[in-house]
């Protein structure tokens, strides 16, 4: 029986609820989950990330900086609430592979970027282990989108043999991975557009909550398929992959520059946002995958019953939780980051070109030694 290989995944995602912690066993090619922990934002955490990361936002270099150790505090919180409760020290730890919060991701224009925020030079000295972290900024350096990058995980993890599945990703922004029955074919994969983060800045603004539970105030409403329609015109739903966003760019200032919500219930456009994010995954997975066999969903937006509602309405095939399949929902993509520290440490790459458009392939990240 070989010793286990322990790392720890860290994410926090665009939904900007709080972080995740996955303690995952990798040695011998497995991936094996031993303990995974959450840690939520504080709402004034919530709410200055979302200042942080809104498009049009007056902030100084000193908020940025202070809200990078503060994230870095946060994340530290979390892997010693996690090394206590499982009774580990940190010398049990290969590695942690930290994503960080996305604060605003500029993949075109003359100067591409991406930049996540959580110091891992914080991390690495507080916590007694070595941190990889920035992944997304080599792949953009190669001439790629510098996201999506779980998509190498699910191809590990996921693909089956004898039929196409498309893991779909619903978090602040909805992506998606198809996995090809044919190993020999590329891996398709590219953000589809808004996923929760309309849905939460618009319950947040009305209802003074930072998520819709269940879907329940959604469900309440009526979806307006003129809205819906007016919001799909948008050019990003009909770009052609590999394209990726964030939660810079569809925000409230997006959808108030649309159209002019004011005119419509803020429950049916809560409905319609819930629609708009079914769609637009929908539309996509029929466009660009249509010989897909299996939907499988992960992420916080599996847990909003309306949304998910609406999916399985809309889909071509069978929907399923990648709980289903080995892998709760809520814990694939800090898994993934721990598989991807995993790669850097062993010098392997963990980007898909076809996926990101990257020149090739690369190594990514940096590592911030013990």
């Amino acid at each position: 029986m070989p010793s286990p290989e322990l790392y720890i995944g860290l994410m926090s995602g665009t939904s900007i609820d709080g972080i995740d912690a996955a303690l995952v066993d990798l040695s011998c090619d497995n991936v094996k989950l031993i303990a995974f922990e959450y840690l939520p934002f504080s709402f004034e955490i919530q709410a200055e990330l979302q200042r942080l990361s809104s498009p049009n936002a007056l902030i100084s270099l000193q908020d940025y900086g202070e809200m990078d150790v503060r994230l870095g505090h946060w994340f530290v919180r979390t892997v010693q609430t996690l090394l206590r409760k499982q009774k580990l020290s940190e010398a049990d730890i290969v590695a942690i592979g930290s994503h960080g919060q996305t604060v605003y991701h500029s993949p075109l224009g003359e100067y591409p970027f991406s930049l996540q925020i959580g110091d891992p030079n914080y991390i690495a000295q507080q916590t007694g282990i070595t941190t990889v972290a920035d992944f997304r900024r080599r792949d953009l350096a190669a001439g790629g989108q510098g996201a999506p990058l779980v998509p190498a995980f699910h191809q590990a993890v996921f693909h089956c043999e004898n039929e196409t599945r498309c893991i779909v990703n619903i978090g602040g922004i909805a992506n998606i991975t198809v996995l090809p029955a044919n190993a020999n074919l590329p891996v398709l994969g590219f953000d589809t557009g808004t996923g929760n983060v309309l849905l939460n800045q618009w319950t947040l603004r009305h209802l003074n909550k930072s998520f819709d539970k269940n879907g329940a105030w959604a469900n309440s409403g009526v979806v307006n398929i003129e809205l819906v329609n007016c919001l799909k015109k948008e050019s990003y739903f009909h770009a052609i992959p590999p394209k990726s966003t964030g939660v810079d760019y569809f925000s409230l200032a997006w959808l108030e520059s649309k159209c002019d919500v004011q005119n419509y219930r803020p429950e049916d456009v809560q409905a319609s946002l819930c629609y708009l994010t079914a769609i637009t995954i929908c539309e996509a997975i029929k466009q660009f995958a249509p010989e897909t066999a299996r939907i499988l969903v992960c992420g916080g937006g599996v847990h909003n019953a309306y949304l998910m509602k609406l999916l399985n309405e809309n889909a071509p095939c069978v929907v399923q939780s990648t709980g289903d399949f080995g892998l709760h929902p809520d814990h694939v993509e800090a898994i993934a980051f721990a598989w991807l520290a995993k790669q850097t440490l062993h010098q392997k790459t963990g980007n898909l070109q076809a996926v990101t458009g990257a020149e090739h392939s690369v190594i990514l990240g940096g590592i911030y030694q013990r």
